[in-house]
C-alpha cells in the first residue's frame, strides 16, 4: 500500500486551492474584512511572544549582574526630623535608648568569619563626584571596592589591572574605569597611567572595564548602576581620602540633629556589603542569620534592610507572566473574534452557492470533496490573516521597542506558532460551514434559484 497523497488527492487539494483563491479575489473587500480579527489576533501573538522572550532575556541578564547566590545588605539612612525630642521621654530615657553604629566594614568582617556558608563578602561606598579632565566634567559614581568585587565574574578587563594588595593597604588613589568614562575623558589617548580628577583628587587610572550593555531604565528598580559610567576606587582609599565615615555613630548624628531643623543623614561607614554564598540553597538560611547578626551588633536597631535578589527576580518573573496572560487573553480573544467572523461569511458563502454545490455533486463530487473545498478556502482567508498579522506583528514589535525602551526578541518559533495558530482558527471555523455544504441534497440544491 502507497503512503502520502496519490496524484489524484494532490490535483483535487490544487483544485481546491484555486477555487479558494478564485472565490477570495471575487470578493476582495469581504475576505480582507474576515480576516481583519485573524490579523490582529496573529498580530498579538507575535508581539506577546517578542516581549516575553525580550523580558526572560532580560530577566536572565539581571541574574547575571545581581548574582542568584547573592545576598545584598543595604543601610537605611533615616531622616532626622525637626522636632525629634519628645517632651514625654526624659532626658536620661534618651540617653538610655540603644544607638546603632552602622553598617560597616566590621559588620563584613564578622558575616565572612563566622557564617557557614559564606564564600566572600564585598563592601561598597558610592557618593556622587565631578570628575574633570582637560577641559572635560562629568557627574559620576566613584564605588570604593576591594579585591573581592571583581570575583564574581560579572566585570572583564579591557586593559590594564585592577587593584593589588598594596594599593588597598595603603590607600594608594588608583582607579578602573568604565567604557563610557574612557570615551568621554580618554577619547584620543591611552588612559592607563593617566590622571582623572574626582572631587579634589587626582586618580592615576590602572585599569578600564569592557563595555556592558545595559537597559538602565528597566532594572533601575533592581538597584543595577550603569557601570559603564562608574569609577572604581579602593575602598580604603574612599574611606581616608573622601568620607571618614567610620568615626561617625547615630549618637552623634542624633546630638547635632537636636539643634537642627532637619536633614538626611548617613552614619554607615558602608554603602552595601554583597555577600556570596556558596550555594543557591544557603541563600535564605545565610539571609536570615545575617539579619539576625546584624540586628544583634546594632543593638536592636534595625538599621539594615537584607535583600535576596532571587526573590526580587522571581517576583518579576511572577508579574511578567501575569502580563504575558493578559496578552494571551488578548489575542486569543482577536482569534475567536477573527474565526467567529470566518464562519459567518462562509455560512453566507454557503447560501449564495447553493447550486453550485448541485452542480458539483451531480457531476460527480462527494460530500469529502464538498468539504474540503469549502474548509480550503477558510484556511486560505485565514492563512492570508495570518501572514499580514504576522508582518504587522513583527513591525508592531520593532516600534514597541524603539517607542518605549522594552526589549522584544522575535524568534522563528514564534513565527510558525503564529502561522499554526491562525491555520487552526481556519479549519476549526470553517468546518461548520463546509459540514453544512456538504449536508445539502444535491438535488433540491439544483433547484435553488
Amino acid at each position: 500500500m502507497s503512503s502520502g497523497f496519490s496524484p489524484s488527492a494532490l490535483v483535487k487539494l490544487a483544485y481546491n486551492v484555486n477555487l479558494a483563491f478564485e472565490s477570495i479575489a471575487h470578493n476582495k473587500t469581504r475576505a480582507v474584512l474576515t480576516s481583519l480579527g485573524i490579523v490582529f489576533g496573529v498580530a498579538s501573538v507575535i508581539s506577546m511572544l517578542s516581549i516575553g522572550r525580550g523580558a526572560q532575556e532580560e530577566i536572565l541578564e539581571q541574574m547575571k549582574l545581581l548574582g542568584t547566590n547573592n545576598v545584598i545588605v543595604k543601610p537605611v539612612v533615616k531622616q532626622v526630623e525637626g522636632d525629634v525630642s519628645d517632651d514625654t521621654q526624659s532626658e536620661a530615657e534618651a540617653e538610655r535608648r540603644p544607638f546603632s553604629p552602622g553598617l560597616s566594614l566590621a559588620d563584613a568582617q564578622a558575616i565572612e568569619a563566622t557564617i557557614p556558608g559564606v564564600a566572600y563578602v564585598s563592601p561598597e561606598i558610592e557618593m556622587e563626584t565631578m570628575a574633570i579632565r582637560s577641559g572635560r566634567r562629568r557627574s559620576v559614581k566613584l564605588i570604593g571596592v576591594d579585591q573581592t568585587y571583581f570575583q564574581d565574574g560579572q566585570f572583564e578587563l579591557a586593559e590594564g589591572t585592577y587593584f593589588s594588595e598594596a594599593h588597598l593597604a595603603d590607600a594608594i588613589p588608583v582607579c578602573v574605569i568604565g567604557q563610557e568614562i574612557k570615551t568621554r575623558f580618554f577619547a584620543a589617548e591611552a588612559p592607563i597611567g593617566k590622571r582623572i580628577k574626582c572631587g579634589d583628587l587626582w586618580l592615576t587610572v590602572i585599569g578600564v572595564l569592557e563595555q556592558r550593555q545595559l537597559d538602565a531604565e528597566s532594572l533601575q528598580h533592581l538597584g543595577i548602576r550603569n557601570y559603564n559610567l562608574d569609577i572604581y576606587t579602593p575602598i580604603s582609599t574612599q574611606l581616608l581620602r573622601f568620607s571618614d565615615r567610620a568615626r561617625l555613630t547615630e549618637r552623634d548624628l542624633q546630638a547635632d540633629g537636636d539643634a537642627q531643623s532637619g536633614g538626611s543623614d548617613n552614619y554607615h561607614q558602608v554603602d552595601r556589603l554583597v555577600v556570596r554564598v556558596t550555594g543557591t540553597d544557603y541563600v535564605k538560611p545565610v539571609a536570615e542569620v545575617i539579619s539576625r547578626m546584624l540586628e544583634r551588633r546594632h543593638y536592636g536597631v534595625v538599621d539594615f534592610e537584607v535583600i535576596i535578589p532571587e526573590v526580587l527576580l522571581a517576583q518579576e518573573r511572577r508579574t511578567q507572566a501575569i502580563f504575558n496572560v493578559v496578552l494571551a487573553a488578548i489575542a486569543s480573544i482577536s482569534l475567536i473574534v477573527g474565526g467567529i467572523g470566518i464562519m459567518n461569511i462562509m455560512l453566507a458563502s454557503v447560501l449564495e452557492r447553493i447550486r453550485e454545490i448541485g452542480v458539483r455533486r451531480s457531476i460527480g463530487a462527494t460530500k469529502k470533496d464538498v468539504i474540503y473545498q469549502f474548509l480550503v478556502e477558510s484556511v486560505a482567508i485565514s492563512f492570508t490573516g495570518g501572514v499580514l498579522g504576522i508582518l504587522l506583528g513583527v513591525g508592531l514589535s520593532f516600534g514597541i521597542e524603539s517607542s518605549t525602551g522594552i526589549s522584544t526578541i522575535i524568534t522563528a518559533q514564534s513565527v510558525l506558532l503564529a502561522f499554526v495558530v491562525s491555520v487552526t482558527v481556519g479549519l476549526a471555523f470553517g468546518l461548520l460551514p463546509a459540514r453544512r455544504a456538504a449536508s445539502m441534497d444535491p438535488v433540491e440544491a439544483l433547484r435553488h434559484e
